[in-house]
């Protein structure tokens, strides 16, 4: 092969390996790897919690909060006041549960529990408890998308389950371009997307249900930081609620005095010093 030949082939195999890396840069933005997004946050309110209750499931609706509560001797059904963090109603579990995740389905409270496999399911109005499901592992989050509840327990797997029955319908492997995402715990569904509190950090993840690709990651590091120091210990961050109607995201955590109502900034913008 003379001099010329051998330029036109390594220039033969440099357009090869340009076409290649485009078309995966082309598969990556189509197939969203490409779009993970990364947030920090403002605060735009702050409200009393409760700094007895271990925040596991949290939600928003008619003007007020729906908290489940763990630790055993200690779990909980609450309806809170946002502004005052009164609690207005509560019914307390049996001490040999661990309260996990809470969703409400029509009229029901739907509440998981950590290893002890059942699930109650309680009305919302009067918190009488209406029956129990059981299903198989742990119990972490539990939210839903109109037509599914969602489930977490801890890994990296979404379950999807009859809202009827409590029956397993499907599941979906929540994964990032570093790989799987595991400890998910508690769950809230808003616009679409579910998010997640990643148990042990300060971070919460955006997934899409569909396919379980991370959309974006939201750090809140330094949020219990704004409010004073309390003379008590308090746990991670774990609590996300979603009023539908006002488009607002509250988040607090286990032990925490306060509740945040956050917006989402875009990193980017966060950094950006330019006029």
């Amino acid at each position: 092969m003379n001099m010329d030949e051998r330029r036109w082939t390594a220039g033969r195999r440099a357009l090869v390996w340009v076409a290649v890396l485009l078309a995966g840069l082309l598969w990556l933005s189509a197939s969203g790897w490409a779009e993970e997004m990364l947030y920090t946050y403002s605060v735009v309110g702050q409200y009393p919690h409760d700094p007895r209750a271990f925040t596991q499931g949290l939600l928003f609706h008619d003007g007020v909060l729906y908290e489940s509560t763990g630790l055993y001797g200690r779990s909980s059904l609450r309806r809170v006041a946002l502004a005052t963090g009164e609690v207005l109603q509560q019914r307390d579990l049996p001490p040999t549960f661990f309260g996990e995740g809470l969703t409400l389905w029509q009229d029901r409270l739907i509440q998981v529990t950590w290893r002890e496999e059942i699930a109650f399911v309680y009305d919302r109005e009067s918190f009488e408890l209406l029956h129990t499901w059981s299903y198989v592992g742990e119990g972490w989050g539990l939210t839903h998308d109109g037509e599914r509840l969602i489930m977490s327990d801890g890994s990296s797997t979404l379950t999807f389950r009859d809202p009827e029955t409590f029956a397993v319908l499907g599941t979906v492997d929540v994964s990032s371009q570093q790989g799987p995402v595991t400890m998910l715990n508690e769950l809230a569904y808003i616009e679409g997307e579910v998010w997640a509190n990643i148990w042990l950090t300060d971070t919460i993840v955006r997934i899409d249900p569909i396919n379980g690709r991370v959309l974006g990651w939201v750090d809140l590091t330094g949020l219990l930081a704004l409010t004073e120091p309390a003379p008590y210990d308090v746990d991670v961050l774990n609590g996300i609620a979603y009023d539908a109607d006002q488009q607002r995201v509250f988040v607090t955590g286990k032990l925490w005095p306060t509740l945040y109502e956050i917006e989402l900034v875009p990193l980017s913008q966060s950094t950006d010093t330019s006029p």
